[in-house]
């Protein structure tokens, strides 16, 4: 089966899906960022003396407010109806996972809003920690999971 590119016409120019003839389904993506840490920054975590505030509740609040303005920063994504956003956190040693997760209950898919959530949420604790260790890495952001939809559901 060949597939095609469904943000571009009949004339290869870029165009919003018209997606008003969908019916509305609940809609869940998961998305996951991982950020290594250097020691010092681990340590500045664990003794709560990370100078630019509470690291966790303002990379959460980011996240979560990322993911309500994804329509206005990717071109061609739609706005949507988000009725959950939840940002969480895994520390494991030097890595620590930023999990996203967004749900909706309309025609189109929210891995968009999921990945926006956990990007923006990890460049924030990059933002508020970059003055301890400029060695912080963010190495990884993927979906790890969908469901809804016509195309089902999907994990990684």
């Amino acid at each position: 089966m060949t597939k095609t590119f469904t943000h571009l016409n009949d004339h290869g120019a870029a165009e919003m899906v018209d997606v008003s003839q969908k019916q509305d389904t609940e809609r869940v993506a998961i998305a996951e960022a991982i950020v290594y840490l250097p020691d010092d920054v681990i340590l500045a975590i664990s003794d709560d003396t990370v100078e630019k505030g509470d690291l966790f509740s303002v990379a959460r609040i980011a996240g979560i407010q990322a993911a309500k303005k994804c329509s206005d920063l990717i071109p061609l994504c739609h706005a949507i109806p988000i009725s959950k956003i939840s940002v969480n956190f895994e520390k494991n040693k030097n890595i620590l996972r930023v999990l996203a997760s967004c749900k909706s209950n309309f025609k189109t898919g929210v891995e968009m809003e999921a990945l926006t959530a956990a990007s923006i949420s990890a460049l924030t604790i990059y933002d508020m920690c970059k003055g301890i260790n400029k060695g912080i890495e963010i190495q990884k952001v993927r979906l790890i999971e969908k469901t809804g939809g016509k195309s089902g559901s999907w994990k990684v």
